[in-house]
């Protein structure tokens, strides 16, 4: 944490946590059932770890996002949406995604939410994302069309072949790329190029 920490400073990287359950023989992509209190505790715990790091950096804490199966179970269940959110420092924005319990529990509790979008991964004719507990690889320009979809269209191709509106609003908008997808650096360098020209033709 401290090297990864160190190199976003010297890059000008913005540091986000990026906490999830408990669960480290599975990266955190399976089911934990925990009580409300302890969803807000593990948050507290991972978030407060980073932010020891930060500061003695001297980097700010950027937002927090959370990981894996916890997104969706958040996603799903507004109590352990509401529980994960009270983890998170007041004055942090929360990346989630936007119409769902997360978005709800934000507003609710006053906390910033930014609207995010997937490169790498694909969601369902219900909008929810199609988590794999191992990434598959993706066909760059099919990176290029899934992304150009969702920040040109507000909308996206679901598995099934329905198209899925994304209710994004007026929210900030981030769009997640995973470092465990194979190709990664390509999924990525493609998905910067399709938001650089969205940036620009529309002067953002």
């Amino acid at each position: 944490m401290l090297e990864t920490v160190r190199n976003c400073k010297k890059h000008n990287i913005k540091v986000g946590a990026h906490p999830g359950l408990p669960d480290v023989q599975g990266f955190g992509r399976r089911e934990m059932k925990l009580s409300l209190e302890e969803h807000t505790a593990n948050i507290i715990y991972q978030v407060g770890a980073l932010r020891g790091f930060l500061d003695q950096e001297g980097v700010p804490l950027h937002h927090v996002k959370p990981h894996g199966i916890l997104y969706g179970m958040m996603c799903r269940d507004y109590e352990i949406a509401k529980a994960v959110m009270l983890g998170i420092p007041k004055d942090i924005p929360v990346f989630g995604l936007a119409g769902t319990n997360m978005e709800k529990a934000a507003n609710d509790l006053g906390i910033t939410f930014w609207a995010e979008m997937y490169g790498d991964v694909k969601y369902d004719a219900t909008g929810m994302l199609v988590i794999d507990r191992k990434k598959k690889p993706w066909n760059l320009e099919d990176v290029r069309k899934h992304v150009s979809q969702q920040v040109e269209t507000e909308s996206v191709t679901a598995i099934d072949g329905s198209n899925v509106h994304l209710p994004v609003k007026d929210h900030p908008i981030s769009i997640c790329c995973h470092s465990d997808s194979p190709g990664c650096v390509g999924i990525i360098k493609t998905t910067r190029e399709v938001v650089d020209k969205f940036n620009q033709e529309h002067r953002r």
